[in-house]
């Protein structure tokens, strides 16, 4: 049985874009899946200099979780734009250890924040540099103001549930 891997870009202890990483994942039909938090790896910045000392075991710890699934459901929170700190620097450390960070695998990537965009920009950014990265297939989905259109776990907007489960669908075939 397949088996993913399902996180998001931030280490908010309430993260928005991590409650979307794990309703996406519970659309998956006959495929397993994990869930993880950035949290849970505490890592110095990475600088050049701090990796003269070596690759922090915690940034080890990661790149080798990764090599036990077979594609990933991440969901990236958008910081004035971009990455959060706290994701670009966990991908920076485990790129040191495995370039391909997301081994030649299937990616469900999304985005969501309160506003209209639903992390549109960050998404938009990720999509074009992770294959560099080793997503060898990107299926996209934004989710826009989070909290009118999530509630008690789920979308309840029908549009977007059912363009969701669209992209779940096409993260699926690309696992097989």
């Amino acid at each position: 049985m397949k088996k993913i891997l399902a996180f998001a870009g931030s280490t908010s202890s309430t993260s928005i874009n991590k409650q979307l990483a794990i309703f996406a994942a519970q659309n998956l039909d006959k495929i397993t899946f994990d869930v993880i938090d950035l949290r849970d790896y505490q890592l110095p910045i990475y600088s050049t200099d701090e990796e003269q000392n070596g690759v922090p075991k915690e940034a080890q710890k990661f790149s080798s979780l990764l090599d036990n699934y077979d594609g990933f459901i991440l969901s990236l929170a958008e910081h004035n734009g971009s990455y959060t700190a706290a994701f670009k620097n966990i991908f920076d450390w485990s790129s040191r250890v495995e370039k391909k960070v997301f081994r030649d695998k299937p990616l469900l990537l999304m985005a969501t924040s309160p506003g209209g965009r639903g992390g549109a920009t960050v998404l938009k950014s990720a999509a074009a540099s992770f294959p560099h990265m080793g997503a060898n297939s990107i299926t996209t989905f934004s989710l826009p103001n989070f909290y009118d259109n999530f509630k008690d776990g789920k979308i309840v907007n029908e549009d977007l549930v059912k363009e969701l489960k669209n992209k779940v669908n096409q993260f699926e075939k690309l696992l097989n």
